[in-house]
C-alpha cells in the first residue's frame, strides 16, 4: 500500500521547557534528516560526498552510472545520473510520460509503477538501486489495441476526471487486485488510500477496481 509520508513535527524551541520536552532530545525531523544523509552517503559513496562538499564544481557534476532495466518487457541499458529517481529516468530518459510527477514527495501516488510485481512510488526510488529490475508502467499495461480490464473498467465507471492521477490509480489498482486486496469496495478504499484524486473521482475508481477484482482479472 502506498501510504503518504507525513512530515514529523519538531518541538518549538520557544516552548521546549514549558512543554516538558528535553531540548537536547532528537526530534523525528532530526532523525529523518540524519537517516536521509546516511542513505545518501551509501548511495553515492562517502568520498564523493566529501569532495562535493568542498568543491562546488564537483557537487554540480553528474555522476554517471550504468543501469539495466527491463521496462514493459523490453531490456533497456542506460547511462544515468546517479542522483536520478526512477520516475525521472522513465519520463526523461525513456520518454514514458504516462507516469506522472505530482507531489514528487511520495504522498499522492500519481507516479506509481510496478517493480518486480510490487507497486512503488517511483519519485522516491533511486534508479541506481534498481539495476536489473523489471518495471511495468501504464504504457505496458494494454495488449496492443486491447485495453487491460482495469483500464476498460475505469472508462465504464468514469473513474477519472482530469486524468492526471489516472495512470497511478490504475497501476496501484492492478497491484491491489494482485495482492488480494480488492474483495470489497471498503477493502479497495483502504488499500488505495495512498493514491489521491484531487477531482474526487473515488466512487468510480473504487467501483472499477472492485469489479475487476471480483472477476480476478488483474493480469
Amino acid at each position: 500500500m502506498n501510504q503518504p509520508i507525513l512530515p514529523g513535527s519538531a518541538p518549538s524551541g520557544d516552548n521546549d521547557q514549558a512543554d516538558g520536552v528535553d531540548p537536547q532530545s532528537v526530534s523525528r525531523r532530526d532523525f529523518m534528516v540524519a537517516a536521509g544523509t546516511v542513505a545518501g552517503a551509501v548511495a553515492v559513496g562517502v568520498p564523493a560526498m566529501s569532495v562535493a562538499a568542498t568543491d562546488p564544481d564537483m557537487a554540480r557534476a553528474p555522476r554517471v552510472q550504468r543501469v539495466g532495466l527491463t521496462v514493459n518487457g523490453v531490456r533497456r541499458d542506460l547511462s544515468i545520473d546517479a542522483r536520478q529517481s526512477l520516475l525521472d529516468v522513465l519520463r526523461e530518459n525513456l520518454q514514458l510520460t504516462g507516469t506522472k510527477k505530482g507531489c514528487n514527495q511520495g504522498a499522492c501516488g500519481a507516479c506509481t509503477v510496478l517493480v518486480n510485481g510490487r507497486r512503488i512510488v517511483s519519485c522516491l526510488a533511486l534508479a541506481a538501486l534498481y539495476d536489473g529490475a523489471d518495471v511495468q508502467t501504464i504504457e505496458g499495461l494494454a495488449s496492443g489495441d486491447t485495453l487491460h480490464p482495469l483500464q476498460a473498467a475505469f472508462i465504464d465507471h468514469e473513474g477519472f476526471q482530469c486524468g492526471f492521477c489516472t495512470s497511478g490509480q490504475i497501476m496501484s489498482g492492478v497491484a491491489c487486485i494482485i495482492e488480494g486486496h480488492a474483495r470489497s469496495p471498503r477493502e479497495v478504499q483502504y488499500w488505495m488510500s495512498g493514491n489521491i484524486c484531487r477531482c474526487g473521482a473515488y466512487r468510480g475508481i473504487t467501483a472499477a477496481i472492485a469489479e475487476v477484482g471480483a472477476k480476478g482479472a488483474a493480469s
